[in-house]
């Protein structure tokens, strides 16, 4: 029978500084978000800690100096190219892929009979060649490894690996009896209120709830949750994750800026990481949105906020930028002082359903062999590496990373030296 499993990086973005930095074993690792904020990340020493996610940075700062935390900016050109690494090393095993997030991904494991072994020998090799810890989970459904990796998470008996196939017969109900339908994948905690509100509960309480009766009160996909439940394989990623209808590209500063060209350097970068969703997503957008944020007052928070349309809908990166600057130079107030840029895209359409406008010329092939060309350079040496000029025309825009790790794996100048 074939199945799934589902590796998940543990505590990927700590493991990530863990890595370069053995002196850390065993000590409390947090990351920070956007400029510092607050918490986003936390190892299992700071969660034995007791340090809960999502705190303000400055609330915990001295516990975390008094506990010797070790604290970290976010280093996301870190976190993706190990993440990349990861991926690779999981490819080569197995050659059905599907890559879910940063940090996981399902592979599709066949009919192999010795599916324990080779989840063990993932592990390993993951740990061997790129220093991350996995789990590993495998079920005869998405939904049920997604689960299974759960369990393995939290049964440190199990050594990071947990196959519903190990269990005698019964006794799976009995473990899903155990598991919060709001841990079900693609259920969440709102969705889990809900479902709690008619009587499902537990994971076991959807697997044995009526498919028609789910379908109709909520939606088709939860109606295939409950078929994985029961180990019928029927949903894809786009099922669970479906192209967003709005991209948000935003961050605040580091320091109040009012010139122009920084503020232009900022919507470039916002609007090239917009395009860059987009693209991924095979999605084209119809409408450019620009805001701009002044600090707090006395008078409250003012913001500034304008939208243009394109002439068609694209996925351009040039052409986004253009737009989006348009957008800015009609915000803009010489002397305010700005501490918030962003961008966002609407009108959100699949790139292969556009109807094209009689009036205009047809989108040039060698800008889309381009775009193809961008994100292929920047998805292999990481994010940045090809850019646009008017994104360096200044620096103060960017945010706050105080405690930010050398860039190991992507800057030729920090990668670490063996004397």
């Amino acid at each position: 029978m074939a199945d799934f499993a589902l590796v998940d990086g543990n505590s990927f973005y700590t493991s990530c500084e863990r890595v370069f930095r053995p002196d850390l074993i065993g000590r409390p690792i947090i990351v920070l978000s956007n400029n510092d904020g607050c918490v986003v990340a936390r190892s299992a020493e700071a969660k034995a800690l007791g340090i809960e996610g999502f705190l303000p940075y400055f609330r915990i700062a001295a516990q975390c100096r008094r506990l010797g935390v070790a604290v970290f900016s976010s280093n996301y050109a870190l976190y993706g190219d190990m993440s990349r690494r990861m991926m690779t090393v999981l490819a080569e095993r197995c050659a059905r892929q599907e890559v879910y997030s940063i940090d996981e991904c399902f592979l599709g494991l066949d009919s192999r009979a010795d599916r324990l072994a080779l989840a063990r020998s993932l592990r390993d090799e993951v740990r061997r060649r790129v220093g991350i810890p996995t789990c590993v989970g495998i079920g005869p459904s998405k939904t049920l490894a997604k689960l299974a990796n759960h369990v393995a998470k939290r049964t440190p008996d199990l050594d990071g690996v947990f196959d519903w196939n190990m269990l005698p017969p019964g006794a799976m109900d009995a473990r899903l009896a155990t598991l919060e339908v709001a841990r079900v994948w693609g259920v969440g905690r709102r969705l889990g209120e809900q479902l709690g509100a008619l009587g499902i509960k537990t994971a076991l309480d959807l697997k044995r709830a009526d498919p028609g009766r789910i379908r109709r009160r909520f939606s088709i996909v939860l109606e295939r949750t409950v078929a994985e439940l029961n180990g019928i394989s029927c949903l894809n990623l786009d099922d669970v994750a479906p192209p967003r209808q709005q991209i948000l590209s935003s961050r605040s500063f580091a320091q109040r800026i009012s010139e122009l060209p920084a503020l232009r350097a900022a919507v470039t970068h916002h609007a090239t990481r917009a395009a860059e969703k987009l693209r991924t997503q095979g999605s084209r957008c119809a409408l450019i949105g620009v805001s701009l944020g002044t600090h707090p007052a006395a008078g409250g928070e003012a913001r500034h906020w304008a939208c243009l349309p394109l002439a068609a809908p694209s996925a351009d990166t040039l052409l986004l930028v253009r737009v989006a600057l348009a957008a800015l130079e009609s915000l803009y107030q010489a002397g305010c002082r700005y501490h918030k840029a962003g961008v966002v895209l609407l009108d959100i359409e699949p790139a292969n359903r556009q109807q094209a406008d009689l009036f205009l010329p047809p989108p040039d092939p060698r800008r889309e062999n381009l775009m193809r060309t961008l994100d292929t350079l920047n998805r292999t040496h990481g994010h940045g590496t090809v850019r646009l000029a008017a994104e360096a025309l200044s620096e103060r825009w960017h945010m706050r990373q105080d405690l930010r790790s050398p860039l190991y794996t992507t800057r030729l100048s920090d990668i670490p030296l063996v004397r």
